[in-house]
C-alpha cells in the first residue's frame, strides 16, 4: 500500500467467494463510490467462471467516467494465488449449493421444526456449519501461510461459527465479521423516533442513533439508544403500546409483500418481555428463541407479521441474479452508483488510517467485551477501528434473563465446532437436542433420525 494525498493507493484485496454475484457486486459499488482507496481485487471461487464475469463487470465498472474508486479486478484459479501478500481478505461464500439449504431449511419441517432462515440458528445453521467450518480451515491455514498480516473481512452465515473457526486455526489471526442486521434496527428506531416526535420521514440518520451493542451474531440487543440526547427506550415502548398489533413497517416495504420484510413484531414483543431493545431482523431473532414463541407453525409466523422463506424463493432469486450478469456482461445493464448501506469499505478506511470510526463487530470475547459470557464465545458489540487496529468496546453485562436465552447457543457453538473438526456425530445430536427450536418439539429417535438424514444428504 502506498500513502500520499490523504489515500492509499496500491491496496491488495482478496475477494473469496461472490459467484452468486449480490454480495460482490454490492462490494464492487461501495468500492468503486470511495475516491480514497484504490488497488487490486482477487477473485477466486471454485466456479471460476463466475470469478471471470465479475473481472469483466468489476473492471467495466471501474473504466467509466463517474467512478471514483479505480480497481482492477483479476481472476485468481488457486487459494495460494488469491493470498499471497493481500492486505485484506474479504469472504462470502456459499457453502455447497441452495440443494443442501433446501435440506437445511425444509427437512425439519416433517417434525414440525419452522425456520425461517436456517442460516444460523436451529437445525439449518447447524448443518450448514458442518458444511462451512472445513472450508474456514483452510481459509485459515491459507492465511497464516501467505497473509498472516492481513485483515479478515468475512461476511458468510453462520457468522459466529465462521468467525470462531478461524481463530481457532490461527489464534493470531487478524479476522472479523461485519453484518448489517444492527444497522436496520438503528433505522427502525429513526423511523419511530420521526413518527413519534412528528418530524418529516427520513429526517433522522441511522448513524446518529447511538446505541450499545451486545450479544451473538443475529441475536443481538441494545441496553442503550440515544439520538441527540433523547432517551429511545421510552419513545420505543410509547410507540409499542400504541401499535403492538399493526407493528411498524414502511409503506413500500411490507412484510406480505417481501421475503425478507417484517412489521418488527417480534422485536417489540421480545422488548415487553425482556426489557432491552432486540437488534436484528425478526426473522432472525425468531429461530433463536423456543419452537413454540414465533415459529411453532406457519399461522404463527403470520401472525407475527413476517415470513418464512421458502429456499425456492432463493433458487428464484439466483435465476434473476444470474441473468443481470448476463446484462451487466453485455452492457445492457450498469452496475447503479448508489451506496449499499453497508461499511465495510469504510471499516477498510480506518484499518488504513484514514479515519477512526465506531460500529458493530463480530470478533471472539478475549477482552470480555460482555462480561458475563465466555472469553471462548465470538460475540457482537461495538468496537473503535482506527489504523491497523480494532479495540473492543466494553460492553457490560448481558441481563440474567436475556442470558437464559443466549447460553444453549454459545454451548452449542463450541458443540459444532468440536464435531466438524472431530466427525463426533454425537456431538451433532447433542446441539440439535440442546436447540431451542428442537427442544420438546420431538423424540430423541427422531432426533437422531433426522441428523442422520440431514448428514448423508448436505455433508
Amino acid at each position: 500500500m502506498r500513502y500520499h494525498d490523504n489515500r492509499v493507493d496500491g491496496i491488495q484485496i482478496a475477494y473469496i467467494g461472490g459467484g452468486s454475484r449480490g454480495w460482490a457486486w454490492s462490494f464492487m459499488t461501495d468500492l468503486a463510490m470511495e475516491e480514497q482507496l484504490s488497488g487490486t481485487v482477487r477473485l477466486y471461487d471454485i466456479d471460476v467462471e463466475a470469478a471471470r464475469a465479475n473481472e469483466i463487470i468489476g473492471n467495466a465498472l471501474s473504466r467509466r467516467a463517474d467512478v471514483a474508486g479505480k480497481w482492477d479486478y483479476r481472476t485468481v484459479e488457486t487459494l495460494e494465488e488469491a493470498l499471497t501478500g493481500v492486505d485484506f481478505v474479504v469472504i462470502s461464500i456459499l457453502p455447497k449449493t441452495f440443494d443442501e439449504m433446501e435440506v437445511d431449511v425444509h427437512m425439519p419441517e416433517r417434525l414440525g421444526i419452522y425456520q425461517s432462515v436456517g442460516d444460523t440458528a436451529g437445525p439449518g445453521g447447524m448443518m450448514r456449519a458442518l458444511r462451512t467450518i472445513p472450508m474456514f480451515v483452510e481459509f485459515a491455514e491459507g492465511i497464516q501461510k501467505y497473509c498472516p498480516k492481513a485483515w479478515i473481512i468475512n461476511y458468510t452465515n453462520p457468522m459466529s461459527l465462521c468467525v470462531k473457526t478461524l481463530y481457532h486455526v490461527f489464534p493470531e489471526i487478524k479476522a472479523f465479521g461485519c453484518c448489517h442486521e444492527v444497522f436496520g434496527t438503528q433505522k427502525v428506531l429513526a423511523g419511530i423516533l420521526e413518527k413519534e416526535m412528528g418530524w418529516e420521514e427520513d429526517s433522522v440518520a441511522r448513524q446518529d442513533i447511538q446505541v450499545n451493542v451486545l450479544g451473538i451474531n443475529h441475536f443481538t440487543w441494545f441496553d442503550y439508544a440515544s439520538y441527540k440526547g433523547i432517551d429511545l427506550f421510552p419513545v420505543y415502548r410509547k410507540f409499542i403500546e400504541a401499535n403492538f398489533e399493526k407493528g411498524y413497517e414502511k409503506v413500500d416495504n411490507s412484510w406480505a409483500n417481501s421475503s425478507f420484510a417484517c412489521a418488527h413484531r417480534v422485536k417489540m414483543d421480545l422488548f415487553l418481555r425482556y426489557g432491552l431493545i432486540a437488534a436484528a431482523g425478526d426473522r432472525h431473532l425468531a429461530e433463536f428463541m423456543p419452537g413454540e414463541v414465533y415459529l411453532k407453525d406457519p399461522e404463527t409466523v403470520k401472525s407475527w407479521k413476517f415470513g418464512l422463506t421458502p429456499v425456492s424463493w432463493r433458487k428464484n432469486q439466483l435465476k434473476e441474479r444470474l441473468e443481470r450478469s448476463r446484462r451487466l456482461l453485455s452492457g445492457e445493464e450498469q452496475i447503479e452508483l448508489k451506496a449499499t448501506g453497508e461499511e465495510g469499505i469504510q471499516l477498510m478506511k480506518a484499518l488504513c488510517g484514514l479515519r477512526r470510526l465506531v460500529s458493530n463487530v463480530n470478533i471472539p470475547n478475549t477482552g470480555r467485551q460482555i462480561g458475563n459470557l465466555p472469553e471462548s464465545a465470538v460475540v457482537e458489540t461495538n468496537a473503535v477501528f482506527e489504523r491497523d487496529a480494532i479495540r473492543p468496546v466494553l460492553a457490560g453485562k448481558i441481563p440474567e434473563n436475556v442470558l437464559e436465552l443466549m447460553m444453549p447457543h454459545v454451548r452449542n457453538h463450541e458443540r459444532i465446532l468440536e464435531a466438524a473438526l472431530s466427525g463426533n456425530r454425537e456431538l451433532v445430536v447433542e446441539a440439535f437436542l440442546e436447540d431451542p427450536l428442537v427442544k420438546g418439539r420431538a423424540s430423541e429417535e427422531e432426533v437422531r433420525k433426522l441428523v442422520q438424514d440431514m448428514m448423508e444428504a448436505t455433508l
